[in-house]
């Protein structure tokens, strides 16, 4: 019988982390300064593992290979998403990615990395950086090598519960005082463009990709076309806040019960708050703030009740 899939985490310290995925969530981090969650990855770099059922201990990479029937029987050797949780104690570098045919070419055949972020926390009057003002690519040189940063980057306020769609190409940085959960191509690729001339453990300046990031930058900056779309079903008010080519993403906000189904997709779920249960032909599954789960292709009429909210995305 179908399961819902718990998934263990994998975690990453960074210069600029912090403590709250344990403040928050409960994680056992390995060090203050733990900046990422690596809450449902199939990535070589790090591949949650599977904390239930059948399949249990063994990691999400090698279900997506040895299972394929779970997630519809893809043409791909990659599982194309990685869910993130982000803890910007201190800024972070700012940065750029590339798209799929870059990253193919210059990154070993890489996916490009696409991603969004859904403000989960951060301070008051919080600010991060998206885009910038540079009208043509000479001018977007000539404002990196001269280091006109204030000139160059374009800042946007931002609150607890705001969406942002991050295409490749763009320039960003998340600042100090956020908390974040990004869903993203299953990539590891970033090219920095400045990082506060901060150096790591070592002394040494952290290394910045300046010609790959002026390559792959959009030129001048575009702002996506993003529309989120409210629909109720039964308790539940879900909200889409985008759809496009590589994710959509879907926040669920349940409060008592609410039926839905998977149908060919697979659903990728992370509970960002409260707690509820997950009902699936009479067997109950009972989750709370910070578990993440996958919800195989098929897995039809499944119910969830409870005071919660769910972070939900699929390719």
């Amino acid at each position: 019988m179908l399961q819902p899939i718990f998934l263990t985490p994998v975690f990453k310290e960074r210069i600029w982390g912090g403590t709250l995925l344990k403040q928050e969530f409960g994680y056992n981090i390995p060090s203050d300064k733990t900046g990422e969650c690596w809450a449902i990855s199939a990535h070589p770099n790090g591949s949650s593992i599977v904390a239930n059922g059948e399949f249990i201990g063994k990691s999400l990479a090698e279900l997506w290979k040895e299972q394929p029937q779970l997630f519809g029987n893809p043409s791909s050797d990659v599982f194309p998403l990685l869910t993130k949780i982000l803890d910007a104690n201190m800024d972070l570098s700012v940065q750029v990615h590339p798209d799929d045919s870059y990253a193919n070419s210059h990154e070993n055949g890489e996916l490009g990395k696409t991603e969004c972020w859904y403000i989960l926390d951060c301070k008051k009057d919080a600010e991060m950086i998206l885009g910038h003002h540079a009208k043509t690519r000479e001018e977007l040189e000539k404002c990196i090598e001269d280091g006109a940063w204030d000139d160059l980057l374009r800042k946007v306020k931002i609150k607890p519960g705001d969406f942002f769609y991050v295409p490749s190409g763009t320039i960003h940085a998340l600042c100090e005082g956020t908390l974040v959960l990004e869903t993203q191509q299953s990539s590891d690729t970033t090219y920095r463009v400045y990082d506060y001339d901060r150096r790591d453990e070592a002394g040494n300046l952290r290394e910045l990709h300046l010609e790959k990031a002026i390559d792959v930058t959009t030129v001048p900056h575009q702002d996506p076309d993003v529309c989120p779309k409210v629909t109720i079903k039964d308790q539940a008010v879900v909200t889409t806040f985008v759809e496009t080519e590589f994710f959509s993403v879907h926040k669920w906000d349940i409060h008592g019960q609410a039926s839905f189904s998977s149908d060919d997709r697979y659903l990728l779920v992370s509970i960002i708050e409260g707690t509820g249960r997950l009902t699936y032909q009479g067997e109950r599954y009972s989750f709370e703030k910070g578990v993440h789960l996958l919800i195989p292709v098929g897995f039809n009429d499944f119910n969830i009740e409870g005071q919660c909210q769910l972070i939900v995305s699929h390719p």
